[in-house]
């Protein structure tokens, strides 16, 4: 990538950053006041996330390294997954941010068409592990809470039980039938930019279509990859609940890692709600004040932990957007 394209990537996320600094209500003072009350808990928290975005890149690494010898290294694939990371938190509709600047990092070394596709199936596959972390946190509900469940949760769990299961399938067809052509085709029927969308797919058909054979290519030739995949960003979904026992061990011993799990599940559905929102600000400080209430937790917890990783989050955008303009080597592409 040139460096000029880098240089806009890294002052969009710098320009989000103050942005959202010079907007926030959250008392800086009470702010440290946590931190310190946290003491060394934060730091593991902070660090348990090098291992998160470790599952994150290897899953993408087994998309798009189909052989004993890597096109692109380990290290390039993990230092792309946090900077990409970084810019989806900071730009509204998420995707937006980090999925381009994946795909041009990648085109020197795989090509436009491999580095496309590799971006969406692992972009396909990241919300798809989402799903099946949910549809898992529902049974775990029922499985823990099932006998004293209320009427009003049982109706909540069944709507989402059925949107779980609608999106396991609407992902499971992509897989099969690839992901590409058939949205470029939904999305041009939009106003304003329909006509914008429907005027690239055409000129881009032969590419587009090779993308969609290349997704559909991993769930038929290369299941392994395919569920090896899945299994990694699932068991990142799953340790990412480690964060909420280590903070909640900062104020009690009484949460289990099983509560932890349906705090994370249900915060991040409703965060995914807001999607539009950068940081998904408020929707994630909303959930965990929901979530922790529904299990009977006092709400301050729900506030602590939203706080906490609010920060967390902030201190891994600067590390990603720090390692935009580092380790790079010399491409004009």
């Amino acid at each position: 990538m040139k460096a000029s394209y880098r240089n806009i990537f890294f002052g969009i996320g710098i320009l989000a950053i103050i942005l959202m600094l010079c907007t926030s209500d959250i008392s800086y003072t009470e702010l440290w006041q946590n931190i310190r009350q946290a003491g060394y808990w934060f730091p593991a928290v902070v660090g348990l996330w090098a291992i998160i975005y470790a599952f994150n890149a290897k899953a993408w690494s087994q998309i798009l390294n189909d052989g004993d010898n890597p096109a692109v290294p380990y290290r390039l694939i993990y230092k792309f997954t946090i900077s990409g990371y970084a810019l989806n938190y900071v730009t509204p509709v998420g995707l937006l941010g980090g999925e381009p600047y994946r795909i041009m990092e990648l085109t020197p070394y795989v090509g436009a068409s491999k580095a496309t596709s590799s971006v969406i199936l692992y972009a396909m596959m990241h919300i798809f592990s989402h799903f099946c972390f949910w549809f898992f946190s529902i049974l775990l509900y029922i499985l823990l809470y099932g006998s004293s469940m209320p009427p009003g949760m049982l109706v909540f769990i069944i709507i989402c039980a059925i949107f779980c299961i609608a999106g396991i399938y609407f992902f499971m067809l992509g897989y099969k039938y690839g992901l590409a052509m058939k949205s470029l085709s939904t999305l041009s029927h939009l106003p304003w930019f329909g006509i914008k969308i429907r005027n690239f797919a055409q000129h881009h058909q032969e590419s587009i279509r090779k993308v969609d054979t290349q997704i559909a290519e991993l769930h038929a030739r290369r299941k392994s990859t395919f569920y090896m995949a899945l299994t990694l960003e699932f068991g990142a979904r799953v340790l990412g609940c480690l964060e909420l026992q280590l903070i909640l061990l900062i104020l009690t011993d009484h949460v289990t890692f099983a509560n932890c799990i349906l705090i994370q599940a249900f915060t991040s559905l409703f965060a995914n709600l807001f999607f539009f929102m950068p940081m998904s600000i408020g929707a994630r400080e909303g959930g965990f004040a929901i979530a922790v209430g529904g299990l009977t937790i006092a709400p301050a917890y729900g506030v602590y932990m939203g706080l906490l990783t609010r920060v967390r989050e902030l201190i891994w955008i600067a590390i990603g957007l720090l390692l935009i303009k580092v380790g790079n080597r010399n491409q004009t592409v």
